[in-house]
């Protein structure tokens, strides 16, 4: 798994936007395949997402301090799909959907401030750097809390995709 965040890191640092969230919009469908290889991919994309993330994107909000989820999993799920199949930001189409219609995601303001977890409407505003680091932080908490350990979950981890340079050597 360390080879998908440095690759995500890599790309952030070289701003490349695109890479960096296409990357990390496939890390729960991995980390929930090396969980649950038997469940179907969207529910596992789903359960994995509300449990290691969907935290990071409820708030209380209001005088009242409403509990308010920005960010579902299966919207989530309904992004990755639109995204990585179609190259969309809009999710209206998608089944998987629970309460969003589109994503707008924002580079990181030149003058450090953060821009982050804000929707109008059924638009969600997402600072892209923020998002791909928040799922980089996910995979490697699970990694540490549930893959550790366990023989069976560190030998599936196994069997992803290795690019090997000329040398025959893994990279990162």
């Amino acid at each position: 798994m360390k080879r998908f965040l440095h690759s995500i890191d890599i790309a952030l640092k070289a701003h490349d936007w695109y890479g960096a969230l296409s990357t990390a919009l496939t890390l729960p469908d991995i980390c929930g395949r090396v969980e649950a290889p038997d469940q179907g991919s969207k529910a596992r994309y789903i359960d994995w997402f509300n449990r290691h993330l969907l935290h990071h994107y409820t708030a209380q909000i209001g005088p009242q301090r409403k509990t308010h989820v920005f960010l579902h999993g299966e919207d989530c799920y309904a992004l990755r799909c639109s995204y990585l199949h179609e190259g969309g930001g809009t999710i209206v189409d998608q089944r998987a959907r629970k309460a969003l219609d589109s994503f707008h995601f924002i580079t990181p303001p030149p003058n450090a401030n953060v821009i982050h977890m804000n929707q109008s409407g059924n638009v969600l505003q997402l600072q892209v750097d923020i998002f791909c680091r928040e799922m980089c932080a996910a995979v490697e908490k699970w990694m540490n809390d549930v893959v550790k350990g366990n023989t069976e979950l560190e030998g599936r981890l196994k069997n992803l995709l290795e690019i090997h340079d000329s040398d025959r050597r893994i990279l990162f």
